[in-house]
């Protein structure tokens, strides 16, 4: 059963991408797309005591991030950027609402540290182009 079960893994690593950048987007597309919508993130970010500039850097990494872990294009990075998004938004933000408020933050934090360690699996552009 464990041959079987490790024949899945390109499968659990693709179910993982999807999941973790499905969420990005969906995230990050409030951030993004709205006209205003990267100057109010800013000012957010800047309200918790952080660099304006990061603001810009935590929105595109969550929906351009997004949309490459879907393709699997530069997986290891974007999976690392997203971990380092996820545990600023549970050291700043979720902290205060304790572990139910911090519960999700920290399974994309996890997720994106899996896949940061992992890869991208068979089923990614990294692949097909040789950068994994």
């Amino acid at each position: 059963m464990i041959k079987w079960l490790n024949g899945l893994q390109p499968f659990g690593a693709l179910l993982l991408r999807l999941v973790l950048g499905t969420s990005m987007i969906f995230h990050g597309y409030s951030k993004v797309v709205p006209h205003g919508g990267l100057e109010h993130h800013a000012h957010f970010v800047a309200s918790l005591g952080l660099p304006y500039w990061l603001g810009y850097v935590s929105a595109i990494t969550e929906f351009a991030g997004g949309i490459l872990l879907i393709l699997g294009l530069l997986t290891h990075l974007v999976a690392f950027m997203v971990a380092i998004n996820m545990l600023v938004a549970i050291a700043m933000v979720n902290r205060h609402h304790g572990y139910p408020g911090s519960e999700y933050s920290l399974a994309l934090f996890v997720i994106a540290l899996m896949l940061t360690f992992y890869g991208p699996g068979t089923a990614a552009l990294d692949r097909k182009l040789n950068l994994a």
